[in-house]
């Protein structure tokens, strides 16, 4: 038998062994490649990022890109995807305002190792970062037309038995900054929240509400927190002479009638008795600009614990001697 038959008695096993052979190649290539993309290399990672900040007067959004780089520790899948990219997709990335330091009347800036605590809002969740390469992140923030508006929170409050309100109702921020065309912001004096109704109310009260946003604007917030300060109270009485201060020496001022019936309400419990320190007076000064010589009376700062308090009569007569 000659060579050329003996191969071609070969041929069609030799063929199978081949693909088999170059298959196993292949796989094991990609096993390989597999294995070692899969562990952690050191490289240099690059996003381009556009900064979202709160700042009052401008814009929430930066009008600029900045690239920012890094020397990460990345799986090697993460650093050859990004080596072959031919365009980065921006991310936007949300600062604290307390992290943006001025630099300029529209620039702002993320200095040092304040960057550290946005690494993964940079370069996502499976990055460990070495350094940063770039230093400063300067952003242009655009300046917009606002003003400053106040909050007003309308509300309905019923109270418990022998409870009352003992402070003003507060709103925090109880102004907020209103952005949009000047037409727009000129009708807008105040924001408002939904009404807040109370009823029954014990104890303290506190919560977060939502602002009711003008059409045609954006605000530095959209919602507030408030606080409506309760306490359980007592209600004192007493009988007070009614005093005459700032009289010109020589000139006297007879008031009808001589005392009064003050009703005191009070935070409970008591520390002291409030009615031992509580005055009420007629001040000449409100007698000699009376038309009628009626007037109202006034009392000196309350005593401690004292919520509000009530005359009677409201008004007393006034004579000159």
């Amino acid at each position: 038998m000659s060579f050329l038959e003996h191969i071609g008695l070969r041929k069609g096993g030799l063929g199978r062994e081949w693909i088999f052979l170059v298959l196993s190649v292949l796989v094991a290539f990609l096993v390989w490649v597999l294995t070692n993309l899969s562990k952690d290399y050191s490289g240099t990672v690059s996003v381009p990022v556009v900064a979202q900040c709160n700042i009052e007067g401008h814009g929430t959004e930066s009008s600029n890109t900045v690239l920012v780089s890094a020397r990460c520790r990345a799986d090697g899948f993460r650093l050859v995807r990004e080596n072959s990219r031919r365009e980065r997709k921006v991310v936007k990335v949300r600062f604290d305002r307390a992290d943006m330091r001025k630099l300029g009347p529209d620039t702002y800036g993320v200095i040092g190792g304040t960057k550290n605590s946005y690494t993964n809002q940079f370069f996502g969740d499976n990055v460990q970062l070495e350094a940063f390469i770039t230093d400063t992140l300067r952003f242009v923030f655009p300046v917009e037309n606002n003003k400053r508006v106040p909050v007003e929170v309308p509300h309905s409050v019923s109270f418990a038995p022998q409870y009352m309100q003992c402070g003003p109702l507060a709103v925090s921020p109880d102004t907020v900054t209103v952005y949009g065309d000047d037409a727009h912001l000129a009708a807008i004096e105040k924001v408002t929240t939904p009404r807040l109704d109370l009823d029954n109310v014990g104890e303290s009260q506190h919560g977060v509400l939502r602002l009711n946003t003008p059409e045609g604007v954006r605000m530095s917030a959209d919602r507030v927190s408030y606080e409506l300060p309760v306490s359980r109270y007592v209600e004192l009485q007493a009988t007070l002479p009614v005093e005459v201060w700032n009289a010109p020496a020589g000139r006297q001022l007879q008031v009808y009638p001589a005392t009064a019936k003050v009703i005191l309400r009070c935070a409970f419990p008591l520390a002291k008795d409030p009615r031992d320190s509580f005055k009420i007076y007629i001040d000449w000064r409100d007698f000699s600009t009376s038309l009628t010589g009626r007037c109202a009376p006034r009392t000196l700062r309350l005593p401690a614990g004292v919520l509000e308090y009530r005359v009677e009569p409201e008004v007393f007569d006034c004579v000159e001697l």
